[in-house]
């Protein structure tokens, strides 16, 4: 971010602290707003791309399992949940945020390991209690 929108975003903030409404660039307010929802969305389908990829390799590949797999699924639950927790807007997005990150799950899944994700199901395996609540069993 520039110096310039910092102290351009600064500068509406302070506009509408004071309640300054004739002042506010709304447009630029509507801008803000919006492309801080899609950040937030992003961010929600990049974690649980790392944490559904992390759970078709726990899956797929119960022999090469890892501590480092491991926290990698626990770490990327616990941020998800915060996530939403701090923007419960995402909350309806995210069957739709499990989709997509499913198909960068499987990409990640084609570039860590031998498997073919041609041959994984193509579309997410995991339910919603799976995915965030199902402990990380070394025997499962």
């Amino acid at each position: 971010m520039t110096t310039e929108v910092v102290h351009g975003t600064q500068r509406q903030i302070e506009l509408l602290q004071a309640q300054q409404w004739e002042q506010v660039d709304i447009q630029n307010l509507i801008e803000e707003i919006e492309s801080l929802g899609k950040q937030q969305r992003q961010e929600l389908e990049n974690r649980l791309g790392i944490l559904l990829g992390h759970l078709l390799k726990w899956r797929y590949q119960p022999e090469a399992r890892s501590k480092s797999w491991r926290a990698t699924i626990r770490e990327q639950r616990r941020r998800i949940k915060r996530l939403i927790a701090d923007n419960p807007s995402l909350k309806p997005y995210l069957p739709e945020a499990i989709e997509r990150g499913y198909q960068d799950g499987l990409d990640l899944v084609d570039r860590e390991t031998p498997l073919d994700p041609d041959q994984l199901p193509q579309s997410c395996p995991f339910s919603e209690t799976e995915i965030f609540d199902e402990p990380v069993d070394w025997k499962a």
